[in-house]
């Protein structure tokens, strides 16, 4: 099955309503094959995000939200269906966020399912929309050849739109700029390496993949460090893919400016700080095993965190569809939370 292509991008995520089904680029597949699946029922959805079919802070709050609709189509019981959702994956808020919305709306509701399809309509929407804002208040920052290091994939296909950090490189092309760019693998999942590659060459930029223990090589060469967030704390405290507190620490020594882009869905302001973030732990045979080969010795332990935190005052600004916060984060952060009330 294949979905319709834009100038600039595949599509991630679509809800075809004659069908009651949600068509996913199967991530799992890429680079090698573009497949595209569908999702007929909440556990399908449930599944896809957990193996990470889909994947990406913002996506997964969208595939939540069109998850609740699969269920309200087939009369399930919604407060089941979002407490089963929203515990597939506890680190990236958006999740939470999205689910949060879509109850809100259930409650309110004398038609649930139209009502729950307008709201995960309008979800997506906004993350269309909000990627476009961050990619305009980010392109600012990317200087004309500049040389931009970046982790896992923070792209279009962590969101409906053209994506977070890589937005901000798509819409600075789209502005006459030309950027080289440095993609560290990310491993185990290789997010990196299979997905912020694909993508960025599939759209004319050029790229380079490195191990994840080159970071500190080509460092002092990068005018820049661009990645995504899971979830931000009151305080600016950052969780992303495991390995981005490393980079951070890297770009810092070498005097390289280090953006968080994310969307204000992606703030948790309850959250005060990075301590109080869950990190996801993942199953141990992503590292223990290549393919169908084991690399590991059996009697080895694995340890397998999903994300780290990246302490604030390692980040130079945060850039959102607001506008890019600029320490100190606790006073940008709640300026931003009452500007969004």
């Amino acid at each position: 099955m294949q979905a319709s292509r834009s100038p600039l991008l595949f599509k991630t995520i679509e809800f075809k309503r004659n069908k009651n089904e949600i068509i996913i680029l199967d991530q799992t597949k890429l680079p090698e094959q573009e497949v595209y699946v569908s999702l007929k029922n909440v556990d399908d959805v449930y599944n896809a995000i957990k193996t990470m079919q889909v994947r990406g802070a913002p996506l997964i709050g969208v595939s939540a939200a069109y998850g609740l609709v699969l269920a309200a189509r087939k009369k399930e019981n919604i407060k089941k269906a979002a407490s089963y959702l929203q515990s597939v994956r506890p680190t990236a808020v958006n999740l939470a966020w999205a689910i949060k919305r879509m109850m809100e709306r259930a409650t309110q509701s004398t038609d649930l399912y139209n009502d729950l399809l307008d709201e995960a309509e309008q979800i997506r929407q906004n993350d269309v929309l909000s990627c476009q804002k961050m990619g305009e208040h980010g392109s600012a920052l990317v200087q004309n050849n500049a040389c931009v290091m970046v982790h896992c994939n923070a792209g279009a296909l962590a969101t409906s739109g053209i994506g977070t950090a890589l937005g901000v490189l798509y819409t600075a092309k789209a502005h006459g700029k030309q950027c080289t760019v440095y993609s560290c693998e990310t491993r185990p999942l290789l997010q990196g390496a299979r997905l912020t590659t694909w993508e960025l060459t599939e759209n004319g930029i050029e790229t380079y993949v490195i191990c994840d223990n080159m970071a500190s090589t080509y460092m002092p060469d990068m005018d820049l460090v661009l990645v995504g967030a899971d979830r931000i704390a009151a305080n600016g405290d950052t969780a992303n893919k495991i390995g981005t507190r490393g980079i951070a620490i890297i770009a810092q020594y070498y005097a390289i400016p280090f953006y968080v882009v994310a969307p204000v869905s992606t703030f948790d302001f309850a959250c005060a700080a990075g301590n109080d973030i869950p990190i996801e732990t993942r199953c141990e045979d992503e590292i223990r095993r290549f393919n169908t080969r084991n690399i590991v010795a059996e009697r080895a332990k694995v340890c397998n965190p999903a994300f780290d935190v990246t302490p604030a005052d390692l980040i130079t600004g945060i850039v959102t569809e607001k506008g890019v916060l600029r320490p100190p984060f606790k006073q940008s952060i709640e300026k931003l939370r009452n500007n969004a009330k």
